[in-house]
């Protein structure tokens, strides 16, 4: 796009091109791409942020000289926003992995000596298009290609296969809750999920769960470890019951894959039949959210010992397997809704 020369324009249509480029920031939009829209440089918008941030929208009027500089300049507010959309805080030798106003505070005094509030820092946050959200963990091992043909080829060839012969989907997995999970958000661009980076490593109380577009949803807790034993015993629990076939769909742990679960299925006699998403793809697998949902309640709540982590625990899984509408809604995502 061809360039603006802002020093060439009129003080009326200066004004209103950095009113429009404020605004554009604000609502969500990243900053490099607003100055490549406008054709103008990166440091005009953070300077105009800045000079937003020091007086509301009557400072960027250009007619208008003068008065109290901001704090913080055009130069550090770009520093700011890529240090927290493009920088994990452990980069910085925080012990935690999510933003918070007040790790953004701690930064911003040792970068700039310049001390803020919590509320000045979301005031801050947001005025740069930013906003807390529930960030998605993937690992860096991922392989896109292989996740879009599962999206887009393999998963509609099992559906069909379903169709025609009247079996149930449903998606399986296991997790572990602990008592001292953390439940939150961290701040990201606005409209766009934050992804952190993850070992995934769990711990603690262990579960396996499954759950189907249709809304149903069946659960396991397990002592110690979940391996090819445990799997197996779930299977043979998934199917109790049930007079339609079952096909289900698991990641690629070693225990899903074991050869003892391979000769159970041979045993089953085509009542189940297991598939395996793309490696490191979570967030494609709808009972994700299961866990999701739990490790929230349980991050949120009182826990004071083991017999209460449970009693949690059970309480809330046992409210989900009761609740479709909000099984189902863990297929309406934009990584799940594929599923549906």
């Amino acid at each position: 796009m061809k360039s603006t020369d802002a020093r060439k324009l009129d003080a009326e249509a200066l004004t209103e091109l950095r009113k429009r480029v404020v605004s554009r920031v604000q609502e969500g939009e990243i900053p490099h791409v607003v100055a490549r829209v406008f054709g103008i440089t990166h440091q005009a918008v953070y300077g105009w942020l800045a000079l937003y941030r020091s007086g509301g929208w009557h400072k960027l009027d250009a007619k208008k000289r003068g008065g109290r500089p901001s704090k913080l300049d055009g130069k550090a507010l770009r520093w700011i926003y890529q240090t927290v959309t493009m920088k994990n805080p452990k980069q910085l030798k925080f012990e935690f992995a999510l933003w918070t106003c007040s790790m953004v505070a701690t930064v911003i005094e040792e970068r700039f000596k310049v001390r803020l509030s919590r509320w000045s820092v979301m005031r801050l946050l947001r005025q740069l298009g930013l906003s807390p959200q529930r960030p998605m963990w993937r690992a860096y091992q991922q392989d896109p290609v292989a996740v879009e043909r599962w999206v887009s080829k393999e998963y509609p060839q099992i559906q069909a296969l379903a169709k025609k012969r009247k079996a149930d989907i449903y998606f399986g997995d296991e997790a572990g809750v602990r008592s001292d999970h953390h439940a939150g958000t961290t701040w990201g661009i606005r409209g766009k999920t934050p992804v952190v980076s993850s070992t995934g490593a769990r711990f603690g109380m262990n579960l396996i769960s499954a759950v189907s577009p249709r809304g149903q949803m069946r659960f396991m807790v397990v002592k110690g470890r979940v391996g090819a034993r445990e799997t197996i015993q779930f299977i043979r629990r998934l199917i109790d019951g049930q007079k339609r076939e079952i096909f289900l769909i698991l990641d690629n742990h070693p225990a899903h894959k074991a050869k003892a679960v391979q000769r159970l299925i041979e045993t089953l006699k085509g009542r189940l039949q297991l598939f395996f998403l793309p490696p490191y793809s979570p967030e494609r697998n709808p009972d994700e959210y299961v866990w999701n949902d739990l490790k929230y309640h349980v991050g949120r709540s009182g826990v004071t010992g083991p017999d209460r982590l449970r009693s949690i625990v059970l309480r809330r899984l046992r409210h989900l397997s009761k609740s479709p509408k909000k099984v189902q809604g863990f297929f309406s995502t934009p990584y799940t809704a594929y599923a549906a």
